[in-house]
């Protein structure tokens, strides 16, 4: 085994460390779902769910998901489109995408039972170093570290780092002291202890008082608990404005269905995009629907504004409610020439609540949540000017 670096403090005596956190843990940790059988289908998920995602959020999420999908197998027997509608809501839907992929790939090559080796784990769609080793060490119970940013958190004040914990050496140094410090056949326990640790104890604003061990803790001796960990290169947002349009005709609203490539492949939509400049929002979402279906369309009513944040981007969506320019005679629908979508449907409200079968994105679905009402009120008379 490697010697862990030298740059940063390590105190001798790494047993005593671990006893005193594996002592908390019992008493402290958290009643977890995927704890109760350390099933490594549920471990795996869990660690999926948990990225991006809080913890109250994504234990909702887990207990849904077992009852729609209690095994691995019964994910990759489903379509693509039942696992999305049922992560909805969740948000980087590339997780759930190669959730399934994954899934499909055990089925196909590991009869069905999640592999308990590094390689085999790290060749799945969706599993990097870390959840790796959190299934490695949860759910199989192997000597393998598991860095999160809580532990990373947690190292960066015991040891000292004074680097940034994703530079090369700061990384290096916590991974090997993270296998040093795994106690001989407790590596399933010790991971999950300094990952909770790190929640509920050492966080953004730690509790040093309440710390099993605080008195090992080189940060607090040295009185600079709050310069760790070391910031690292600070995140810029962009700013995006974004349009979106709900066509109202006949009772029912166009949605049309994304590519099957690019951001949100797959997903069902209103016609909408960026705003472009010099131009007002009313005339940027007629402007969309012209590129991207074709369709004559003018604003009726404002909605409102959804703000939504996804990856580096910070949008504030403008929202109107919409009818064709000109009259179309009868019930007839008109046909969209679609250039930004691969399928079109007009569907009723009341068919787009969460419970329906269409997954939408983020923005999209706040939008519904906030103004569903006004929409059914539009479709229930027929004319978007109702909803005025």
């Amino acid at each position: 085994m490697a010697e862990a670096r030298s740059e940063f403090a390590v105190p001798p005596e790494h047993a005593a460390l671990a006893e005193k956190l594996l002592a908390w843990f019992d008493l402290h940790q958290r009643a977890l779902p995927w704890r109760t059988t350390y099933d490594p289908y549920a471990v795996w998920l869990s660690e999926i769910m948990l990225q991006q995602t809080q913890m109250e959020r994504a234990v909702e999420y887990f207990e849904r998901w077992m009852r729609r999908f209690p095994s691995l197998n019964s994910v990759a027997e489903s379509s693509l489109e039942e696992v999305l509608k049922a992560w909805e809501g969740l948000g980087y839907y590339s997780r759930a995408r190669n959730l399934h992929k994954a899934a499909r790939m055990i089925q196909e090559r590991h009869g069905g039972v999640p592999p308990s080796d590094y390689a085999s784990l790290r060749a799945l769609p969706g599993i990097g170093d870390y959840t790796a080793g959190a299934i490695l060490s949860i759910a199989f119970n192997q000597p393998v570290p598991a860095v999160d940013a809580n532990v990373e958190r947690v190292f960066s004040r015991l040891f000292d780092i004074d680097a940034p914990v994703k530079s090369a050496v700061a990384s290096d140094f916590i991974r090997q002291m993270a296998r040093m410090l795994i106690p001989p056949g407790k590596a399933r326990v010790f991971n999950q202890a300094l990952m909770e640790l790190g929640a509920l104890v050492c966080g953004k604003k730690p509790l040093c008082a309440s710390c099993p061990v605080s008195a090992r803790c080189q940060a607090r001796r040295l009185g600079i608990v709050a310069e760790r960990p070391v910031p690292g290169k600070k995140v810029t947002y962009a700013a995006l404005e974004i349009i979106s349009g709900v066509l109202v005709h006949q009772g029912r609203l166009f949605l049309q269905k994304r590519q099957d490539s690019g951001v949100w492949a797959g997903f069902w939509e209103f016609p909408g995009g960026r705003l472009e400049a010099g131009e007002t929002p009313e005339q940027g979402v007629v402007r969309e629907f012209m590129e991207e279906t074709e369709f004559a369309v003018k604003v009726q009513t404002s909605l409102g504004i959804v703000r939504h944040a996804y990856t580096r981007y910070r949008i504030r969506m403008h929202c109107f409610i919409c009818a064709f320019a000109d009259s179309v005679g009868g019930r007839d629908f008109p046909e969209p020439v679609l250039h930004a979508a691969s399928a079109y449907r007009w569907v009723l409200p009341d068919e787009l609540t969460a419970e329906g079968g269409y997954v939408l994105p983020a923005g999209h679905r706040k939008m519904l949540d906030a103004w569903l009402p006004e929409l059914r009120k539009a479709a229930s008379c027929g004319n978007a000017l109702c909803a005025l």
